[in-house]
């Protein structure tokens, strides 16, 4: 067998004494061969998309329809966002259950994936190629000398010139005579000039064989349930979309068409003969004659001749008798400016790509209300985004683990268990977002209030932090670190006045060993230079302003309900 041009991260498994007569199905579009030298044709008696190649040139095409092009940029644009201070994703690490080391070294891996992608600034142009394409191919450039380097570039690859293919190996049981499997070897077919066949013929391809560790590929997830192709999400909204241009062509034609008032032409022919009488009107014709031609291709109306006006005429003959030569107007059509078909239209295009329709109405402002009152639409709308942010994950996925197993980060053993503990934090940008995180942080704290009394004895600070707050392990340590920052603080400087043997959270201190002192057992906070004897009588009548507004810790104790208490 012919070598692979790429690279394999796994070591060549022993195939075993296991049959079968089926290969296992595919859910992205893997396109299966023969490993014989048999070959096939298919006739599609169709008349549709024969290729993939078809298919996604058909998407690229659609997509540049104006409304078509809105909505893609609405869900590429919920789906993606990116700020100044934040990266668009981050990789969240708290239930692999890996030493923090392990967890560091996985983040600077990820944030070095995200800089080989140049993600920040153009993560919105790879998930929008991703969308509209169904699918979308990098090619993991690494050092053959070195390869602990790990990837060294990540090349985007068309995805009309490549293709994964699984090449079957089969040999008939002699016993039952059924073709069993005896082989599957899956690799990359890649073309230059594009795969012209890529999803129908059975027999070998043209290209280059490319290792499946050396290409990330990333599929949609929607697979067409009767051939098993990967299709588009924008798959749904092909017929809208060539609808809607057909029905502005068509409404464009006829406004052009009867909104002019057209001429009638009585030309008198007198007693000429047919033959003369034709030829007589043809000349008149011609000197009055404009012929208007519209383009569908650029909407515009084209006419070479040097016409005299944009008006269509009707020339009829009249016998000798009549009234004579006459010149008449047609009126135009009268419902010239109803545009619901294309609203239709517009809104079918819509809901076939899952975006709110309040979206095509560039009237409707942007809602300042609760979060709470959030529609419908909006709310299946961001469950849209998120499923469709899952089924581009593997994305990073795949490339963190060619890039650990090359650094000998982790071993292939490994991988499994991390990869099903790893996930991924996009920013949200959705049109509730800010007004739903202040509801739900409100929530909390209000929560928060109410189980202060149980804390310590049902329920330990750190449940709190992760099941109440909802923070994360990064989260937890950051905000331990900022409260022990603001403790050692001056009070002068925006500090924390905390006494002499606390414990570091609350005010009131602790002893030697660490249990909380009761408040009965406190004493009064109680000025030296108020019970002077040689001070003047007024400085003990009136304390320093500063002095006075000091509360003791015992009465902030009992104020606060906390009288009593004990560890």
């Amino acid at each position: 067998m012919a070598e692979l041009f790429g690279f394999r991260l796994e070591r060549v498994k022993d195939q075993g004494s296991e049959q079968t007569f089926t290969s296992p199905t595919p859910d992205d579009g893997t396109l299966d061969i023969a490993g014989g030298g048999f070959w096939g044709q298919i006739l599609d008696t169709d008349g549709r998309e024969r290729t993939d190649t078809d298919l996604i040139r058909r998407y690229r095409d659609i997509s540049q329809q104006t409304e078509c092009d809105s909505a893609i940029e609405d869900i590429v644009n919920e789906g993606i966002v990116a700020n100044e201070a934040d990266a668009p994703i981050a990789i969240v690490l708290d239930r692999l259950p890996y030493p923090a080391k392990i967890k560091r070294k996985i983040r600077t891996e990820f944030d070095e994936i995200l800089r080989l992608l140049n993600f920040e600034q153009k993560g919105h142009d790879i998930f929008r190629r991703w969308y509209v394409d169904g699918r979308v191919f990098y090619h993991k450039v690494i050092d053959t000398k070195n390869p602990r380097k790990g990837i060294t570039e990540l090349r985007w690859i068309d995805a009309v010139k490549i293709k994964k293919v699984r090449e079957l190996q089969k040999e008939k049981d002699p016993k039952t005579g059924i073709d069993m499997v005896k082989k599957i070897q899956e690799y990359f077919l890649y073309n230059e000039k594009g795969l012209a066949n890529a999803g129908l013929s059975t027999g070998p391809q043209q290209g280059i064989k490319i290792a499946s560790d050396a290409i990330t590929f990333v599929p949609s997830g929607v697979i067409d349930g009767n051939n098993g192709r990967v299709l588009s999400y924008l798959n749904k909204a092909i017929k809208p979309v060539n609808q809607l241009r057909m029905i502005e062509d068509a409404l464009v034609i006829y406004r052009i068409s009867r909104a002019p008032e057209r001429r009638i032409f009585y030309i008198d022919v007198g007693n000429l003969p047919k033959i003369k009488a034709e030829q007589y009107l043809k000349d008149v014709m011609n000197r009055y004659r404009n012929k208007l031609v519209y383009d569908a291709n650029t909407g515009e109306i084209r006419d070479d001749r040097n016409q005299m006006s944009m008006l269509e005429d009707f020339w009829l003959p009249r016998r000798e008798g009549g009234r004579g030569t006459e010149i008449t107007t047609l009126p135009g059509g009268a419902n010239l400016g109803e545009i619901e078909d294309i609203v239709y239209f517009q809104r079918k295009l819509y809901r076939s790509l899952n975006v709110p329709i309040s979206r095509l109405e560039s009237e409707s402002g942007f809602s300042l209300g609760r979060a709470t009152e959030i529609t419908r639409d909006e709310l299946k709308f961001t469950k849209f985004v998120q499923r469709i942010r899952k089924k581009f994950v593997p994305l990073f996925t795949d490339i963190l683990k060619t890039q650990l197993l090359l650094k000998g980060i982790i071993s292939t053993d490994d991988w499994p268990e991390i990869q099903e503990h790893i996930q991924y934090d996009f920013l949200q940008d959705g049109h509730f977002t800010e007004l739903k995180d202040a509801e739900l942080l409100k929530e909390r704290i209000d929560m928060l209030d109410q189980m202060q009394s149980y804390m310590g004895t049902f329920f330990s600070k750190e449940y709190v932090w992760q099941k109440v707050l909802r923070f994360n392990d990064q989260e937890v340590d950051k905000m331990k670190a900022q409260i022990r920052k603001e403790q050692e603080m001056d009070v002068d400087d925006g500090g924390m006045d905390i006494p002499d043997g606390g414990d570091g959270i609350t005010r009131y201190p602790a002893d030697p060993e660490g249990k909380l002192i009761p408040p009965e057992d406190m004493p009064d906070y109680e000025d030296p230079a108020l019970n002077d004897p040689s001070s003047d009588d007024d400085e003990k009548d009136e304390p320093e302003p500063d002095q006075k507004d000091i509360e003791s810790d015992k009465s902030f104790i009992v104020r606060n309900g906390l009288k009593g208490r004990k560890k």
